[in-house]
């Protein structure tokens, strides 16, 4: 894109234009409308009653495409595009289907990088608004921070929910979510599917986990509503999920349909306040969970496709009318019982908004096309979709400028400010939970030389880590000489015996656990290390509960970090060398491995350098 101010001109100019279709009024370029409520909604309207039936089922669609650039992919992508979808490209997809937002993914190529994340926003509005009735697209992601993230570095990666539960503040919650916001803004992303709204108390979560900012309600609750204020102060549509509540289940719905057997009590008191708590701060969109839970509807359909839990619950009793959203359609949990031409008829029927990503586009579309044309949905149910996904449009000014200049990404996306803001919420977040003998903070006089090892799970925006490089580097940073070695999430025999030799000579072993079982080789690497000698130090770099599963292993502190992304990994850095004090405190409870009922450590557990009892 280039920066020519014609060429800006240009663009705002024809943003203002579909402007004045939508409202009925001529519009200024770079000047904002102040119509809202009753009048914005009958302009709307009026608009939408100039679509045709094929348009007004393809603004019920979010779909995912391949490629980088919305008209030009790589030849790969366009492979995937046909072999998929049907269409080579993000414009023909619009073009072809009038779908009324994509969804982008870093295994789709969206996001290589900052530039070409916002040129290829601005291709695919422009190809919004070169259709029969011009309309821009809600442009969405999955930018949850910590182990979701779509867009990696050099965006600025926040801390995770379940980190900021462990902060426990609300203000660095919203502040986070304002710097995530104001960076996905500047890229042309005007949809995020966050914050995680589950109340995760089932440590066997295979899904949510860490994705939650803890297990007490009312905590999360408050989190998840200063995470809506900061995304909604920096101009984007934040996304409460995944309704009703996701937190208490062992199947993860990608593969499976997980059942919820909290009664109709149980979730109004742990699953409901999330959700009551985003909508009394004004969310602008809720995604569904592919579950069942009977007591909400006997029926056992699946959240999703359940008009007792989407209108009778969730618009009826709670209130909500902004848009609703599915989780992927391409998920086992939805598709295993009813075929895929039906769950998109049954999902509008149950209360839904928006269908984001069906596995077979031509096949869930036609689907929707055809139920309109035989009566099953009528076109006055669509039109009440539409209708508030428009709302949600013209909320964020999509009407007025849908485009992003590399200017404002510059401005914006990475800056030091930013950067520097999530390394100190992250030293917030960081938690200690054992420090035998005071170990820490680690002196670099008596332990500067360290090894390094464990787990290096892929970045999940594939642009960070791996964890041992990225900590080793860390310590070198702060003044240690640092080795780094990784012996992975089964460390073999041989990968063990490679580490205990590493560590000879060394003055203290930093490990790496990553979700530790009580028959993982991970807790025979720390067994191994500590038996040297050699002072070791664990750091659980996804889920809090690997401690309890290392009981008796020897080790000499342990900490929880929550996410491997780089900024958390650094924080646990700083806290291990004593330039920054943990003061993390768990937001979940580490039951005891031997006798899951008790909780080894519980809500609200979290060592200071001031105070090392145990439990």
């Amino acid at each position: 894109m280039h920066h020519r101010t014609s060429r800006r001109t240009l663009l705002t100019a024809t943003a203002a234009t579909v402007a004045a279709a939508a409202t009925g009024v001529a519009a200024v370029p770079g000047t904002a409308q102040a119509s809202t409520g009753t009048s914005t909604d009958s302009r709307l309207k009026r608009l939408i009653a100039r679509m045709s039936l094929e348009e007004k089922v393809g603004q019920l669609f979010v779909m995912r495409v391949y490629g980088h650039s919305a008209t030009a992919p790589d030849q790969a992508d366009i492979d995937a595009n046909l072999a998929e979808i049907g269409v080579r490209t993000a414009a023909e997809l619009i073009s072809t289907y009038h779908v009324g937002g994509i969804i982008y993914f870093a295994w789709a190529h969206n996001t290589r990088d900052p530039h070409q994340i916002a040129d290829l926003s601005n291709g695919i509005q422009r190809a919004g608004l070169a259709g029969p009735t011009p309309l821009p697209l809600l442009v969405s992601t999955d930018q949850e921070h910590g182990i979701v993230c779509r867009v990696g570095e050099p965006a600025t990666l926040m801390p995770g929910a379940m980190a900021l539960g462990a902060g426990g503040s609300r203000s660095d919650a919203r502040t986070a979510g304002r710097i995530a916001g104001a960076e996905l803004a500047a890229l042309g992303i005007n949809q995020n599917y966050a914050p995680d709204a589950d109340v995760n108390v089932n440590p066997a979560n295979p899904v949510i986990g860490v994705r939650s900012f803890g297990s007490d309600p009312e905590s999360v609750a408050g989190l998840v509503a200063a995470q809506v204020k900061g995304y909604q102060s920096s101009g984007i549509a934040s996304t409460a999920k995944h309704f009703p509540g996701h937190g208490d289940t062992s199947t993860d719905s990608h593969t499976g349909l997980p059942y919820i057997h909290h009664t109709r009590e149980q979730w109004a008191e742990l699953d409901a306040p999330p959700f009551r708590a985003a909508v009394a701060a004004g969310i602008d969109s809720i995604m569904t969970a592919h579950i069942v839970v009977p007591a909400l509807d006997p029926s056992e359909d699946p959240a999703t496709l359940s008009r007792p839990i989407l209108t009778g619950i969730l618009r009826e009793e709670l209130g909500y009318d902004g848009v609703v959203v599915t989780d992927s359609l391409g998920m086992e949990g939805v598709r295993t019982k009813y075929g895929d031409e039906r769950v998109p008829v049954l999902a509008l029927q149950a209360g839904v908004d928006q269908l984001l990503n069906p596995p077979n586009l031509s096949v869930a579309w036609n689907a929707v096309l055809d139920a309109v044309r035989n009566g099953e949905i009528s076109e006055a149910r669509i039109e009440e979709s539409i209708l508030r996904i428009l709302r949600l449009k013209s909320k964020l000014g999509l009407f007025r400028d849908p485009y992003v200049t590399h200017r404002g990404v510059d401005r914006t996306v990475g800056i030091r400010t930013h950067l520097a803001a999530a390394d100190r919420i992250a030293e917030r977040t960081t938690t200690l939970l054992a420090n035998t003998g005071s170990l820490l903070p680690l002196s670099r006089r008596s332990h500067r030389n360290l090894l390094v090892v464990g787990a290096d799970p892929a970045s999940p925006s594939g642009t960070t880590g791996p964890p041992t490089t990225t900590l080793a580097a860390a310590f070198e940073e702060l003044g240690y000489t640092a080795t780094a070695l990784s012996t992975g999430t089964a460390p073999a025999p041989a990968k063990i015996a490679e580490a205990v030799a590493a560590a000879q000579g060394k003055d203290a072993v930093i490990v790496g656990t990553y979700n530790v079982t009580a028959t993982s080789s991970q807790r025979t690497l720390v067994q191994a290390l500590a038996a040297t000698g050699v002072p070791v130090i664990t750091v659980a770099i996804r889920n809090p509960y690997d401690i309890a599963q290392l009981a008796a292993t020897g080790y000499a502190a342990s900490l929880a970090a929550y996410s491997w992304t780089d900024v958390e990994l650094r924080a646990a850095a700083r806290v291990i060398a004593g330039r920054a004090e943990p003061r993390g405190k768990l937001p979940v409870p580490v039951q005891r491995a031997d006798v899951p009922a008790q909780a080894l450590y519980p809500v609200g557990y979290g060592l200071s350098y001031q105070t090392y009892a145990a439990p």
